[in-house]
């Protein structure tokens, strides 16, 4: 006679368990209260079995409580009571219920493994390791511990150490599954693309309806630039998953490199309409929009990207710039300077709150812009470049030469600096050092000749000059 709605001997019913799972559950406690424990002792056991793999941890828990408290001796009711406790995340619990399994089941793999789970996630990453050392010389065959070791090893980015225990346990169990897709993870950050492409592979031919085995092929391929196959695989992706934002997200990035905008915008907007809170799928389509040269729509969305994270300096970024190709600059200059503080002193942001200010004739803002940007890229030329012609516009010689010797520093071929060196010079009657610049000049780039000539045709003729040009 069975208590249960569920028919345990027939695997073909494992849907039907689930759906009378509760049931099953509130007759199993029924019969715990009334003392009738030993009437269903079997079935018991796989309920407890049920509500481990249907995650119903606390109703589990409580039921093999019951069956340790009747029979203490059985390493199997611990083994349970340990693998709940890990479900519920009381995991320094779950190691007392594994140790005191393995006093008295000292030579059972299963509790090593469980029990190296939880003493991971307490930390213990070396205890950890050597329980699946253990369960590994335990029972070299088994390939469950190799990859347990394996996976242990992967979320500590040891991804070389954690690909040799996966090929073991492939080696072992050709048809582990999930052993091929780690491994195509760990070939993944371990930058072989070619071999985490084959390891996909060969999961999905086990799991052909993996929607993330399809997101992380196209993730591989797409890194690859074979951006053609990884809109293919994101299609599956969506395919067996329509509501997987992620693979529209990178789906629509794909399409954008491709140039094909408008698939990427449905993309985008397909993801961000699956999460309405992810600002990233919101900025590009903004973006999408800023490039089909749709800008009120552009600065929509923009600005609904801000909405969500207040602190998107990149979105503040790509408004002000959105704003400034309108000639709204003061709406421009708001984003920038919230751009510099959302970012805390982002160099793009001064930079761009340094040419608005210049477009605007506030040169000396423009400088000290350009400075605060130099503070966090000190190598960048044009930043440098641009200080230089604020400096000259300003009439701040010795400031301009000061700049141009940066941009010289950072690109010793730089015709336009030696040249600009040498207009300053003229001004400053600094005359061998002036020549010294054109002669710079006119050796990197012969093309400065012609416009010396224009620019100075009173100076082109005297003696000294005609000499210098004659050279070149």
């Amino acid at each position: 006679m069975s208590y249960f709605d569920s028919d345990f001997s027939n695997d073909e019913n494992f849907e039907e368990k689930e759906k009378n799972l509760d049931n099953d559950i509130k007759t199993c406690k029924k019969l715990l209260s009334e003392g009738r424990i030993y009437e269903a002792i079997e079935d018991i056991e796989e309920i407890i079995q049920l509500c481990i793999e249907n995650e119903r941890f606390n109703e589990g828990l409580e039921i093999v409580e019951n069956l340790v408290e009747i029979s203490p001796y059985n390493s199997e009711y611990w083994l349970k009571k340990g693998s709940l406790l890990n479900g519920l995340f009381k995991f320094n619990d779950a190691i007392e219920a594994l140790n005191k399994a393995l006093s008295l089941n000292p030579g059972d793999i299963d509790i090593y493994l469980e029990k190296a789970a939880a003493e991971e996630n307490v930390g213990d990453i070396a205890d950890a390791t050597n329980s699946l050392e253990i369960a590994i010389s335990n029972d070299p065959q088994n390939p469950e511990s190799y990859f347990s070791m394996g996976l242990l090893l992967q979320r500590q980015s040891k991804f070389r150490d954690a690909i040799e225990y996966l090929l073991k346990t492939v080696e072992l169990d050709q048809e582990f599954e999930e052993a091929y897709y780690e491994l195509g993870y760990c070939y993944e950050n371990s930058d072989n693309l070619n071999m985490a492409l084959r390891h996909y592979d060969k999961f999905l031919d086990f799991q052909p309806y993996s929607s993330s085995g399809w997101y992380n092929r196209g993730v591989v391929l797409a890194k690859q630039n074979n951006l053609e196959k990884a809109i293919d695989s994101y299609d599956l992706a969506v395919a067996v998953k329509p509501n997987f934002a992620s693979a529209w997200f990178n789906r629509g990035n794909a399409l954008a490199d491709l140039g094909r905008l408008q698939l990427a915008l449905e993309s985008f907007r397909e993801s961000f309409k699956i999460d309405p809170t992810d600002e990233a799928s919101c900025y590009n389509i903004a973006n999408i929009y800023e490039e089909l040269g749709e800008i009120s729509n552009a600065i929509k969305y923009y600005t609904d990207a801000i909405k969500i994270n207040g602190r998107y300096y990149e979105a503040f970024l790509a408004r002000g710039y959105c704003y400034d190709s309108t000639g709204k600059y003061q709406l421009a200059l708001r984003d920038f300077n919230n751009a510099v503080l959302a970012s805390q002193d982002n160099a793009e942001a001064w930079y761009a709150i340094g040419d608005l200010q210049y477009s605007l004739g506030k040169l000396q803002e423009a400088t000290l812009s350009y400075r605060e940007a130099l503070k966090k890229l000190p190598e960048n030329y044009e930043i440098w470049e641009n200080l230089s012609q604020t400096y000259f516009e300003m009439g701040n010689w010795l400031e301009a030469i000061e700049c141009y010797d940066h941009c010289i520093s950072i690109n010793p071929l730089d015709a336009s600096s030696f040249y600009e060196k040498a207009k300053i010079n003229f001004i400053l009657k600094r005359t061998k050092e002036a020549v010294n610049c054109l002669k710079a000049a006119f050796l990197i780039d012969p093309g400065y000749k012609n416009e010396f000539e224009k620019e100075y045709p009173d100076i082109k003729s005297s003696k000294l000059f005609k000499k210098i040009l004659g050279e070149f």
